[in-house]
């Protein structure tokens, strides 16, 4: 993609609010990493079967995201983006625990990765979703303008 070539501005996103029940933190030292791979290999239709050690690589090679219930502490969300902090951000494995979704968790870690990485002036973040478009509109995200632009090795 030629970097002369610039995307039209995208709508002003939402502005963060905080989830009343969920605390959100990028702090690693809080992520139940079991958990998350539960989660992602069991109940998601983009990492089925992933295994665990893969899993873990992930999370080590990324910047990472865990929503908490602000009484309990338990976690009933994740998010993951692969990111060189500079140019480009990669934001996937969003989950939201059963119990937890139609809360607004979704859009709360969504806008919570966003605010992270606003300070960086990426020039884009891109994330892939098949049933949760309505949850990234919310935060600004909208469809790619011109996908015949795009390429991928290993599509599934």
């Amino acid at each position: 993609m030629s970097e002369s070539t610039a995307p039209a501005p995208a709508p002003a996103p939402a502005p963060a609010v905080p989830h009343e029940t969920y605390e959100i933190s990028a702090d690693p030292a809080r992520l139940d990493a079991a958990r998350v791979h539960h989660w992602l290999s069991t109940d998601s239709y983009w990492a089925g079967g992933r295994p665990r050690e893969k899993q873990d690589r992930a999370i080590e090679g990324s910047l990472n995201f865990g929503a908490y219930h602000r009484e309990t502490g338990e976690m009933a969300g994740y998010a993951r983006v692969v990111t060189d902090h500079a140019t480009f951000a990669w934001l996937c494995d969003v989950y939201v625990d059963r119990p937890a979704r139609g809360t607004g968790l979704g859009t709360a870690l969504a806008t919570a990765v966003r605010d992270h990485l606003e300070p960086y002036g990426l020039r884009r973040i891109l994330l892939a979703t098949a049933d949760a478009h309505g949850v990234y509109e919310k935060v600004g995200f909208t469809p790619l303008q011109n996908p015949d632009k795009w390429m991928a090795l290993g599509q599934q």
